[in-house]
């Protein structure tokens, strides 16, 4: 299996290790850094230990298992269909650089997240790597985006957002540039995730292409929620 089938787990398991809550073969990002959580295969002993890392009542996101998770300890709230896009393609830098972003920006790149919902984006994201944006005259954040999950050779490109009234600027554009290009300069492939069936999913993949990217495969992505001990124990 290449590390890309499995990014959460070599992630977790790789350069974010310090990041991992673990108990046995599986692995979770603190629910203040990312909602996702991976097992080292879909057998019986691993989905216990992810169980056993999950608080009752707690959500966490999951790369699709198959057969789907437990119904006995796992309620599936939604799921979520997706491409995953890598470049190998050298990427030029932007024209204009954005700025880097830092703990002084974070309430903002916060408050921009919610207002555009980019993806799962919580107060210690901005851990998880390098993260730059444009701001307006004013000072307000206007676009951002950055780093997500870094395995071994890889670095994915996650947060990209614009506000909807600086939207056809060319703002994201740059950004993925900078972010892509910046990854590449350290020897490591860019890649992504876009959410299939999203309204910004026609832009967004005509975006990535330009800059170079391209569809490497498609997965889906359970949103679960560990079932009460009451139901566990119904079961």
């Amino acid at each position: 299996m290449h590390v890309l089938d499995a990014p959460i787990w070599h992630s977790l398991v790789g350069p974010h290790a310090h990041f991992a809550l673990a108990k046995g073969r599986a692995r979770r990002y603190p629910a203040a850094v990312s909602p996702f959580a991976a097992v080292e295969a879909h057998d019986e002993d691993a989905l216990a230990d992810l169980a056993a890392l999950v608080p009752v009542g707690e959500v966490v996101a999951v790369f699709a298992p198959d057969p789907p998770l437990p119904e006995a300890g796992w309620k599936r709230l939604f799921r979520i269909d997706g491409k995953q896009m890598v470049c190998e393609r050298a990427v030029a830098p932007p024209a204009r650089e954005p700025s880097p972003l830092g703990p002084a920006d974070l309430e903002a790149m916060l408050a921009l997240a919610k207002r555009t919902e980019p993806g799962p984006f919580e107060a210690r994201t901005v851990e998880m790597g390098r993260f730059v944006g444009f701001k307006d005259e004013a000072g307000r954040l206007i676009a951002m985006g950055g780093e997500r999950m870094h395995l071994t050779g890889y670095t994915e490109v996650s947060g990209i957002c614009t506000a909807p009234e600086t939207r056809g600027q060319g703002l994201a554009e740059a950004i993925v540039r900078a972010i892509a290009a910046g990854i590449q300069a350290r020897g490591e492939i860019p890649f992504l995730h876009v959410r299939i069936g999203s309204p910004s999913e026609r832009t967004a993949v005509a975006l990535y292409e330009r800059v170079g990217f391209r569809e490497r495969r498609r997965f889906a992505l359970d949103i679960v929620q560990a079932r009460p001990l009451t139901d566990r124990a119904a079961r």
